[in-house]
Formats: C-alpha cells, structure tokens, sequence
C-alpha cells in the first residue's frame, strides 16, 4: 500500500468523522458508516503495523547487522 493510499484511508476517516458529528444522518447510516470506519481503521492499522516491522528489521543507516 502506498503512501497516497494510506492518506486516502484517512480522508475517508475523517470524512466520516464529519458526517457523524454533523448529526444529520440517520441512525441506520451512522451505524453503517461506523462499521465502514471500523474496517477502513483496521486496514490502516495493518499497513502501519507492516511498515514499522519493516522499519524495525532494517539497520539504522551506519549499523551493520551482527553476524
């Protein structure tokens, strides 16, 4: 997942974030966009879950790794 991606995930989330607050949705659509954002949020935790591990595992520039 790109970083353009990732950002797109989080537009979305605050869009939706918007939308509840603004209290002019139905209480079916706030349940409905509350489960989107739920799956939307655990796909965003994934890929930044993804990318620190695989931060964690590269040596920091002028560190080698011990053999």
């Amino acid at each position: 997942m790109s970083t353009e991606q990732l950002d797109d995930l989080i537009a979305r989330l605050e869009r939706a974030a918007e939308q509840l607050r603004s209290g002019e949705i139905s209480v079916d659509a706030a349940a409905s966009l509350v489960e989107d954002c739920a799956a939307i949020a655990t796909e965003a935790s994934a890929e930044l879950e993804r990318r620190a591990r695989a931060a964690a595992s590269t040596p920091p520039p002028g560190q080698d790794s011990l053999i």
